[in-house]
């Protein structure tokens, strides 16, 4: 399901796309998928077309944070988390950094 969310972030220009396997290095999640967006609108068009993407699947959210400020909007699927940075938020939080262990998966 993780690959429909990169496919919808695709389809509304979300920046850098990247996909993390964390199943060696954590139990929480399996994969993280992370991109960005210009600015808040675009932020919140990727947050929705993901979350409309995965509902006709079947899939719904657990929970969604951060979706009014749009600075880093967290979308959790259980086995998989999606976050949508701002481009400054992104840089500051840096996940990719600080899950450097992680694979990346080719999409």
């Amino acid at each position: 399901m993780w690959l429909e969310a990169v496919k919808a972030a695709d389809a509304k220009q979300a920046k850098e796309v990247r996909v993390l396997d964390l199943r060696d290095i954590t139990a929480f999640a399996d994969y993280f998928v992370i991109c960005s967006g210009s600015n808040s609108r675009q932020i919140q068009a990727i947050a929705d077309e993901i979350q409309m993407r995965l509902k006709k699947l079947g899939e719904q959210a657990h929970s969604i944070e951060g979706y009014q400020n749009a600075e880093w909007v967290l979308m959790d699927y259980g086995d998989y988390l999606i976050h949508v940075f701002s481009e400054k938020a992104r840089a500051y939080y840096d996940l990719e950094r600080l899950w450097r262990d992680a694979k990346v998966v080719k999409h």
